[in-house]
């Protein structure tokens, strides 16, 4: 690690940013292991609370994560899912300057459960569509959409190819969006999530349930699961910079 002369910047913004540069360099990746804070305390001349709040800052911006017994590490790349609006998936990986790609894993009629029933406001056992799609992004799954649509409102729902055009895309088209609304839950993946998305049974996942109407109708429900170390979730009451949170200022040694 090269150390910066003392004075010219907080201790902790020292180590946070020498640690980002290493990442931009490329001489630390993804999953690799970083500089305990013993290690850090040595290497800057610091306190171990020092030490502690850089790792803290830098795990709580996405940028390092730790596993209890192992370390801490560099995080995969996370991208933020705004909650308050609704983005199509492919114009979204497309604006990271990144290719996505579809695969359709379901694509079916079923009689509407009690569950799906309440959420598309329908009486249960009415045919609904039902499409299990997984969204790539440079050939590496980052979303898992489940999908069930209103019959009424998109009757030909199942006759799109939606490795060529998205669910959103084509439901925006005959059925633009007046209103929706947002769930958030951490879950730990099932077995075909763990599948379909490559994660691990002991890694967590995000799962947001989404619901959509045009006009007075509910169009569509979907439960959408994200790998948990790629993806955060955001919200902003307004519009304002998007700059890196930061922990409140502690009283530093």
């Amino acid at each position: 690690m090269k150390t910066r002369p003392v004075g010219e910047a907080p201790h902790y913004l020292r180590i946070k940013e020498n640690i980002i540069a290493l990442i931009a360099e490329g001489k630390l990746r993804p999953g690799d292991r970083v500089y305990s804070e013993s290690e850090l305390v040595s290497a800057f001349g610091v306190s171990r609370m020092t030490a502690n709040r850089a790792l803290r800052e830098l795990m709580f911006e996405g940028v390092l994560t730790r596993s209890a017994g192992l370390g801490t590490f560099v995080s995969s790349q996370r991208q933020d899912v705004d909650l308050l609006q609704i983005r199509n998936i492919a114009e979204e990986i497309s604006g990271r300057g990144h290719t996505h790609t579809a695969r359709l894993v379901v694509a079916e009629r079923i009689a509407a459960d009690a569950g799906v029933a309440q959420s598309l406001d329908i009486a249960a056992g009415i045919e609904v569509m039902r499409t299990l799609i997984v969204h790539l992004e440079d050939d590496q799954p980052i979303q898992m959409e489940e999908r069930y649509v209103n019959p009424v409102v998109a009757p030909d729902y199942l006759a799109n190819d939606f490795t060529r055009i998205t669910p959103n895309e084509y439901l925006s088209q005959v059925a633009p969006i007046t209103a929706f609304e947002h769930f958030v839950e951490a879950i730990r993946p099932d077995a075909t999530i763990r599948r379909l998305l490559g994660v691990k049974p002991d890694q967590p996942c995000l799962r947001v349930f989404r619901r959509t109407w045009s006009g007075e109708a509910v169009v569509t429900c979907a439960l959408l699961s994200y790998p948990g170390d790629k993806y955060r979730l955001e919200a902003r009451s307004r519009d304002i910079p998007a700059k890196p949170a930061r922990l409140p200022q502690e009283s530093m040694p």
